[in-house]
């Protein structure tokens, strides 16, 4: 099974969030709809980058990574590896 590490962003609220997951598209629409706590405030959500990844134990690890970066250093990842 493929697992996806991804990058979000809100326009409105100049916010990222980092997550991960098994199926990205069902999650950026969980995201949008408003049934995840911590995003819910800050929709609507555009999806700005994101990887594949062989296991979650690695895309969780590289999770991380990218949740410990400032917002300029992750605008920085997003400009490089996009």
């Amino acid at each position: 099974m493929k697992f996806y590490v991804y990058i979000l962003y809100s326009e409105v609220f100049d916010k990222f969030y980092v997550g991960q997951t098994d199926n990205i598209e069902i999650r950026l629409a969980r995201h949008n709809a408003g049934t995840e706590k911590a995003t819910r405030p800050y929709k609507p959500w555009y999806l700005k980058w994101y990887t594949e990844k062989q296991s979650r134990a690695e895309a969780m690890q590289l999770e991380k990574k990218l949740k410990n970066l400032s917002k300029e250093r992750l605008k920085s990842f997003i400009q490089k590896y996009s």
